[in-house]
């Protein structure tokens, strides 16, 4: 599932392209919306709460879309071809200038846009939220209480709940936890003020970093293979201590949970974890880049 900040990003770029514009196409290919013709409405703007997306028109209606797992929307100069399959596309926003089309949007709604609170008024604070701009202070306050909420829940399927804060994948969960030096297994609990404060800190900090920019990179090394610390990289050399990175199921209670891993440096992050197979003869861990991080 993408993370907060390419909600975030795509919500930016919908919104350079369509903001102020009167639809000249606006197609809905959902079976609920089909009979919906949004031509003629004019774009408020794009915004995204943590991993939703509202584009809202002139006549106090939004168009919510939530990725999943493998959502997207593309933006094209009229006349350009399209990448994807037609079967995949459910909705088309044309304006002069651009076409957005939304691909594999499985959640797709229109809805008024006083209502948008009940898709979005549950969760957590946005982690990418103009409200961190107003009170970061409170906010950071706020994740940190609903972080402590449940004590024996563990940081790794806390991180990723978004009625905590809303943003965090299972990429910024590997990272933040390796940040941290802790293992994803760590109950909230067993954390200490600092270390709860921290990771709020870390949660917000590399989604701002990468908010603006497609590559997103937790080591601040853009290069190819050096741009996360343990994210996919199970079976490879720590960066830190060269010990290898081990992969391992967590069950964060969502009903994809079968599919969540995480990835973690036993060594780097001690604590309790799930027991790890042996390691394979002749296996030998990735070795260290000696590029240094502007992350420590």
């Amino acid at each position: 599932m993408p993370e907060g900040d390419t909600v975030f990003l795509a919500g930016r770029r919908l919104d350079d392209a369509l903001a102020g514009k009167e639809l000249t196409r606006g197609e809905l290919r959902h079976p609920r919306l089909i009979e919906h013709d949004l031509a003629g409405r004019t774009v408020l703007g794009v915004a995204s709460v943590g991993k939703h997306l509202f584009t809202r028109f002139d006549d106090a209606t939004s168009l919510h879309s939530h990725f999943r797992m493998d959502g997207s929307w593309h933006l094209y100069r009229p006349g350009r071809p399209w990448r994807g399959r037609e079967h995949d596309i459910r909705a088309i926003l044309e304006v002069p200038d651009r076409v957005a089309v939304g691909f594999r949007l499985h959640d797709l709604d229109l809805l008024p846009t006083a209502d948008e609170s009940r898709w979005v008024g549950h969760l957590g604070p946005d982690l990418l939220g103009p409200a961190w701009d107003d009170d970061p202070e409170g906010c950071a306050a706020e994740v940190a209480r609903r972080l402590r909420a449940d004590p024996g829940r563990e940081l790794g399927a806390a991180l990723l709940d978004q009625r905590v804060a809303c943003g965090v994948g299972n990429l910024y969960k590997a990272e933040i936890c390796f940040l941290m030096r802790v293992s994803p297994w760590t109950t909230v609990g067993d954390l200490t003020d600092a270390q709860v404060r921290d990771a709020v800190a870390w949660s917000r900090k590399l989604l701002l970093r990468n908010a603006w920019r497609p590559e997103q990179s937790t080591t601040g090394d853009l290069g190819e293979g050096a741009q996360h610390w343990v994210f996919e990289r199970g079976g490879r050399g720590c960066r830190r201590c060269r010990d290898v990175v081990a992969v391992a199921r967590q069950d964060d209670g969502t009903p994809d949970a079968e599919d969540r891993v995480a990835y973690f440096c036993p060594t780097c992050q001690p604590g309790p974890h799930p027991e790890l197979p042996p390691r394979g003869r002749g296996r030998r861990p990735q070795q260290q880049s000696g590029r240094r991080s502007r992350y420590g």
